[in-house]
């Protein structure tokens, strides 16, 4: 079965449980609590329990959502379903109960801990059988080889061919589905060599990844052939693939070897997204909302501007450019115009102080960062999103990887309307500067947190205040 109809199964699982659930509390509390006889308690009587079944299920699929349970079953842990299972069941079972039964009528005060007590345990053990039934399915799937990950090995000699014998007897239970490997050096003869094809050179990573639809990337060279290992990573940085590397003993005794099942060999492990979905979604959520309100906001300024720039000069009030996106995938930015309709006729430039280019408005406009307004827009359309690298234009993308390779793994996350670059940096004027800049939105994807965003808006909104920007 596809991963999207698997996950509209496991929505539909939770949707039903908390529908049963609910009607099991209800039975409870009449019949336990109330005292009253099983038979002529008709719940479609009750008006409570009506409002319950309307709002009752749309909480807990959106408590599921924000946790990020509704992501590709085939990746999921049971273990680690179970435990977020309890977690994420407790806050819900908490909000419904302070929502819709604190003000239930009761005999005696511990029956409120009872009716806590057994929402959970029917809302637990609904929805937990439920996608244990589901997981267990995946798990078939994936051993009957009916599904996998579209894997790519890296390398050709002792330390690959041991990891493809080791995984090749362990019956897909990973569901790693093995289409070929690249070779680094020599003509070696093994096991790997002879079942899988060779689908290219070192230098021709990018392309296999794309041709091949591949998900997945093991890693396994030799102690002679890490020195290639920058170069492997820099290339994957801006695929959506994940990356996992087989450890010496320096990886395993420094701690950043992670070994998610007993079976199975250990590895470092490169996510394609630096942060877990519960965050992703939190960041999308607080990204749509915060534009919404930014653009009501300002709406009299966008106005304002939108006028004066129609009437400084001739030319649109909006300019749009193509840049590259999350995973390198252009997208057009939609700014206010600060230049003149012909300020590239000679070829792309970078703004400079006190560019001839720019428009009197343009001036004002960009030293408050005022023509960046209409970025909230993309990031309403989901092309942005309110903090992160800055987007660039593949003209200077392609200068920029010449002197920094490790430029493409600002591309794991969305471009922003503001960075920890430009809170720290500014605008840069030449593609040095550029790599000087990229050093920030290095950092701040690998340290990217709701917390960090908070810190760099604040900066930007100090920034705008200070007319700071040029």
């Amino acid at each position: 079965m596809g991963r999207k109809p698997l996950i509209w199964l496991y929505i539909l699982s939770d949707y039903f449980s908390s529908l049963l659930a609910w009607y099991c509390l209800y039975m409870f509390r009449k019949v336990v609590i109330e005292g009253q006889t099983l038979y002529p308690t008709l719940p479609f009587q009750d008006s409570q329990f009506f409002v319950g079944l309307i709002v009752v299920p749309q909480i807990w699929l959106l408590l599921h959502y924000i946790s990020g349970t509704y992501v590709d079953l085939y990746r999921k842990s049971r273990l680690q379903e179970l435990v977020k299972t309890v977690f994420v069941l407790l806050i819900g079972t908490l909000i419904i109960f302070f929502l819709l039964l604190l003000d239930d009528r009761v005999r005696r005060y511990s029956d409120y801990y009872l009716t806590f007590f057994v929402l959970y345990a029917c809302e637990f053990c609904f929805t937990f059988s439920g996608r244990i039934l589901l997981l267990n399915q995946t798990k078939v799937y994936l051993r009957k080889k009916k599904a996998g990950f579209n894997t790519l090995l890296i390398g050709s000699n002792q330390n690959a061919n041991e990891i493809y014998e080791e995984f090749s007897a362990l019956n897909n239970e990973f569901g790693y589905k093995f289409l070929g490997y690249i070779k680094l050096n020599g003509d070696t003869q093994n096991k790997l060599t002879t079942e899988l094809k060779e689908l290219g050179k070192l230098g021709d990573l990018e392309q296999v990844v794309h041709k091949y639809g591949i998900e997945e990337t093991i890693i396994a060279i030799e102690s002679n052939e890490h020195h290639q290992l920058n170069d492997i990573i820099n290339q994957l940085a801006d695929k959506n693939v994940y990356i996992r590397i087989i450890p010496d003993m320096y990886d395993i005794l420094s701690g950043t070897t992670k070994m998610n099942s007993i079976v199975g060999e250990a590895f470092i492990e490169i996510p394609p997204s630096l942060l877990t979905e519960w965050q992703l979604i939190t960041k999308r959520w607080f990204d749509v909302v915060s534009s919404v309100l930014a653009l009501i906001v300002t709406s009299p300024l966008l106005v304002y501007v939108a006028v004066k720039i129609k009437l400084s000069s001739k030319g649109p009030i909006f300019y749009t450019q193509e840049r590259l996106g999350h995973y390198g995938i252009p997208f057009h930015i939609l700014k206010f115009r600060s230049m003149y309709t012909d300020a590239e006729q000679h070829g792309p430039r970078l703004a400079t102080d006190g560019d001839p280019r720019i428009t009197p408005i343009g001036k004002w406009i960009r030293k408050y960062r005022i023509d960046e307004l209409p970025q909230f827009i993309n990031v309403i359309m989901g092309e942005m999103s309110i903090v992160g690298p800055r987007a660039e234009r593949r003209f200077f993308a392609d200068q920029i990887v010449q002197k920094a390779p490790y430029y493409k793994h600002i591309f794991k996350v969305k471009p922003g309307i503001t960075s920890l670059g430009m809170v720290k940096y500014g605008y840069a004027s030449t593609v040095d500067e550029m790599v000087k800049r990229l050093k920030y939105d290095i950092i701040y994807i690998e340290n990217m947190s709701i917390v960090m965003d908070f810190k760099i808006i604040v900066y930007t909104v100090m920034t705008v205040i200070y007319g700071r920007g040029k």
